[in-house]
């Protein structure tokens, strides 16, 4: 609007309906007429304020009868409707506003510093291939919050009296760590009634609630994320809803110990400044399963997208009613309307993001999901930061791109957690490198509790394992977050001006186990005495390209070499025992190794065979993994009924009569090495056991096949975790039970007539034939277990086989359970704390000294990592990696590979099928690192697959 019309430049709106300029385009006379109006009543106003007694009187109110002083107010908030935010800045800034006086800056020395950016001059195309990135060698100068210096070497002499000074030894230094979706704090663990917050599901449509007002600043959880390098959170309402309402960005820093002044939700914002809002959206399963089951629905996605589009048109309707209104009180002033502002607190966060005041994150897995959703962005304008979970955004990238606002939506992943429900099951661990590759961006997410944010650096690292390049995969955690919460000019980078959230790690971030030194926020080391692990020098990972070619489907061989394997985990009969040169040659006939060295003989028949041969890098040859304390081969998708097995809640039952083979858990499994599972029946509430497990193959199509079932009974299992209160008064009663179920076999003097009777496997475990697995959890519960075995032993005076599973405070009574030759089976193998039984779990450095699997290895007792889970299918030997690099060279590499396969037939006395059998794996580099690959799989069926 030309500045001669005298008006303030917020009401020139542009795209304003025809019959709204047409009314406010009067002619002159009448503008003269108005403007003379508006004269006259300021006079009076004037006049009335300047009297030395102003008493009320008609003048402060309208011919309307409204308030003059409140129609100016409302005057006021045209200008704030039609602001649009701005990124907060990072240069220019003299002290960051969340520093508090008194806190003394830090230097770090001798870093190595990971920028998050490429060097100046990289172009666009370059950066996105990873060229121009690279860890320089630094110190930081850290002060009011801020860093303010990035540099070679600062000296002592140009920095401040008071420093405190910190030795990086030349260990990676990265911003802060950056969870894009979590519930830490509305979801406080372990899990109570009385603490859960998520989801406000009196309607499907609230839009209106905040995370922020049920935001417990004393979740120690928050504690916890943070000591895994996580300094910021978004934390979001949960998916019950379709508008689930306003997240919040916070800072893993409260209360005094941790360099704040109270304990409070506003004092952990992010930015205390609130340039942006945020909000929390989703669609798909989770709301048809919520309000499906009521009168109102949405019981479809059809219902789902009716209710989005009303609330949109409801929002779009006040925006309307709202600018016409400001429209008309700047054009004929607040004195001639004839209502107020038109607000209404249900809808105004709603208006504020159709207005561009509001970064919107929404969760949506499927097609039509993302397609509906993009669809709703362009009818009402507004923009999509991110999708989350997203798991099938790898399919449909051009449907992204189609999102309003010429900016596509970045997908928020997990790396391979997948199957648990229908949306999920098209996933694919390999999303994040195909988004990338099509121009997209990936961010890894935790969605804490789902899964522990603790450790959400090692999605991203599987990200990287999965494809995406080096770079993409640490952005991912970093700046591509920063950027979508528009933080990208304080958060993410390491730069002088941005935010002082800094962590100094003990590995490369991206290895297996890798651990904060130290983490600061806003300049605050959050640790007064952090544990550090005790780990060789560093070794920074060189990006393998290698990794970014996929290959699905394997090569069927029955007979093949490798050559170039370095390293054995395996003792083998056709190991030529008079050579040690390495590398080896490995020679397989019929899907079974015949040779293992120089093997000279048989690689010439090999050649005269001609026999593929593969050359490997760094090979490793070890014997495949064993899944142990999932459902996996007993469910295809978690929440669906009709491909699970089910609950059998207090029957009996037994896991081989439960089989559902070839699947696609199973075919991932055995493509990662998984080629043998024991798993049992559920007893309720998820993934807890009863019945007997059968051990299988998971290669094969049924279980009729040959050798598909190699145990019909592994072991017995009962559940003694929360889960039993759901079919048993207490667990004292539970535990009562059980005893008098054991002592009652131990008084049989034969066994019962029904083999597969419940009497009859009980009947051979106090005989000491079957092993007696408990999943458990709690120490307490634990030790009254060694007190029913120890009554039971003293009256049969036969030992019996018991083992754990769980056993996340198992930790508490290892010297016990070693005594008692017990084992345990952690699941998962680093608890934290998600239920009320796993309270005193270990969580690690630099919190804790060590986890609960340091403990019971210490104590000497049989130990292995289950699967609590099916997805971890993907990753069990990254697990093992994991106690590997973080237990101090207590373990081998042998050792620590057992872990996942050998120990778990140890624990049951069980013997399973072996390397003799067929059973191995042939990796480049070890299956211990980040950057292995599965190259074959031998799974006992006469063929390799070889990848």
């Amino acid at each position: 609007m030309d500045s001669k019309d005298g008006l303030p430049a917020y009401t020139a709106v542009a795209g304003q309906p025809a019959w709204r300029q047409g009314r406010v385009r009067r002619s002159r006379v009448l503008r003269f007429a108005v403007l003379a109006c508006l004269a006259f009543i300021a006079f009076a106003q004037w006049k009335q304020i300047s009297a030395p007694t102003s008493t009320p009187s008609t003048a402060q109110t309208t011919a309307h009868g409204l308030s003059v002083k409140k129609l100016e107010d409302n005057l006021a908030i045209c200008a704030k409707l039609r602001s649009k935010p701005k990124n907060p800045i990072g240069l220019g800034r003299d002290r960051n506003a969340r520093y508090l006086d008194g806190h003394a800056p830090t230097l770090i020395k001798n870093a190595s510093v990971w920028v998050g950016e490429p060097v100046e001059g990289t172009s666009v195309e370059d950066a996105r291939k990873g060229k121009g990135y690279s860890w320089i060698s630094a110190d930081l100068y850290l002060e009011y919050g801020l860093i303010k210096r990035v540099e070679s070497a600062i000296t002592m002499s140009s920095v401040s009296a008071d420093t405190l000074v910190f030795d990086a030894k030349g260990r990676p230094l990265t911003t802060g760590i950056i969870d894009m979706h979590s519930h830490a704090g509305v979801n406080s663990l372990p899990d109570l009634f009385g603490w859960g917050d998520t989801n406000e599901v009196s309607g499907d449509i609230t839009p209106y609630v905040r995370s922020i007002d049920g935001l417990q600043p004393g979740d120690y959880q928050i504690q916890v994320i943070k000591s895994g390098g996580v300094t910021t959170s978004l934390v979001l309402p949960g998916s019950a809803n379709n508008m689930g309402g306003e997240a919040y960005v916070i800072k893993h820093a409260t209360g005094k110990p941790d360099g704040r002044n109270e304990t409070s939700a506003a004092d952990m914002l992010a930015d205390p400044d609130r340039n942006w809002r945020f909000m929390k959206m989703a669609c798909g399963e989770n709301p048809k399963r919520v309000y499906g089951r009521f009168e109102h629905g949405p019981s479809s996605r059809l219902g789902e997208s009716w209710e989005f589009r009303h609330a949109f048109e409801t929002a779009a309707n006040l925006v309307r009613r709202q600018d016409d209104w400001c429209d008309a009180a700047a054009a004929f002033g607040v004195q001639n309307v004839k209502e107020y502002l038109p607000q209404e607190l249900k809808w105004e966060s709603l208006s504020a993001l159709l207005r561009g005041q509001v970064h919107l994150n929404t969760h949506c897995y499927t097609i039509p999901d993302l397609e509906a959703f993009v669809d709703h962005t362009n009818e009402f304008k507004f923009i999509v930061r991110a999708f989350h979970h997203a798991h099938q955004t790898y399919l449909v990238p051009e449907i992204l791109k189609r999102a309003y606002g010429g900016d596509p939506p970045a997908s928020a992943l997990f790396a391979d957690n997948m199957w648990y429900k229908a949306e999920a099951y098209v996933a694919s661990e390999y999303a994040g490198k195909i988004l990338y590759d099509n121009g997209l961006t990936p961010i890894y997410v935790s969605d804490n509790p789902v899964l522990n944010a603790q450790h959400v650096l090692f999605e991203a690292a599987k990200g990287y394992r999965y494809g995406l390049p080096y770079h993409a995969a640490l952005a991912s955690v970093t700046t591509a977050p920063a950027e979508r919460l528009g933080f990208a000019e304080r958060l993410g980078k390491v730069k002088p001006g941005f935010d002082a959230d800094v962590v100094v790690w003990d590995s490369d971030p991206l290895s297996v186990g890798a651990t904060p030194a130290q983490v600061w926020i806003d300049g605050t080391a959050q640790f007064e005495d952090p544990v550090e692990l005790q780990k060789p020098a560093v070794e920074f990972i060189v990006p393998d390209e290698n990794l970014a070619t996929i290959v699905e489907e394997p090569i069927l061989m029955d007979n093949v070499v490798f050559t170039g394997v370095s390293t054995l985990l395996i003792t083998h009969s056709k190991q030529e025992s008079s050579s040690n040169d390495k590398p080896y040659n490995v020679v397989l006939s019929g899907g079974k190794i015949t040779c293992i060295g120089s093997c000279t003989a048989e690689l010439q028949a090999a050649s005269k065979a001609k026999t593929p041969v593969i050359e490997l890098r760094n090979g490793y040859l070890s014997e495949s993994i064993t899944a142990f304390g999932s459902t996996i081969g007993l469910n295809v998708i978690d929440f669906e009924t009709s491909g699970d097995n089910g609950d059998d809640g207090a029957v009996f039952s037994r896991g081989e009569d439960g089989l559902q083979l070839d699947s696609k858990k199973l075919h991932v499994g055995y493509r990662y090495g998984v080629t043998k599972a024991i798993s049992a029946p559920k007893f309720a509430n998820g993934g807890t056991h009863h019945g007997t497990s059968v051990g299988f193959l998971t290669g094969s199509t049924t279980q009729i096949e040959k050798g598909s079932v190699f145990a019909s009974d592994a072991a017995l299992h009962y559940t003694l975790d929360l889960s039993v209160r759901i079919t048993e008064s207490s667990f004292s009663a539970a535990i009562g039970h059980l005893r008098r179920k054991l002592l009652g076999a131990a008084a049989l003097s034969e066994a019962p007539n029904d083999t597969y009777s419940e009497a009859s496997f009980l009947y051979k475990v106090v005989q000491g034939t079957l092993p007696l697995v408990i999943t458990v959890h709690s120490a307490d519960t634990i030790a009254t277990l060694l007190k029913v075995k120890a009554a039971v032993e003293d009256k049969t005076g036969t030992p019996i086989r018991l083992a754990i599973i769980g056993g996340a405070e198992s930790w508490i009574v290892a010297d016990e359970l070693a005594a008692a030759n017990v084992a345990v089976v952690l699941a998962p193998l680093q608890s934290f704390a998600s239920t009320w039984d796993q309270l005193r779990s270990l969580t690690g450095a630099p919190l804790t000294n060590g986890t609960a699997i340091d403990k019971l290895l210490d104590a000497g007792v049989v130990t292995a990592i289950g699967l609590q889970e099916d997805h971890i299918v993907h990753h069990l030997a990254l697990l093992a990696g994991t106690v590997y690099k973080n237990g101090g060279g207590k373990l081998s590499e042998k050792a620590a590979f057992d872990l996942v396969s050998a120990n778990v037939y140890k624990l049951l006395g069980l013997k399973g099928p072996s390397v003799e059998e067929g059973h191995f794996l042939v990796h480049e580099g070890s299956p211990l690192e980040i950057d292995s690959r599965v190259k074959a799989v031998g799974g006992g069926r006469g063929s390799v697959s070889v990848f």
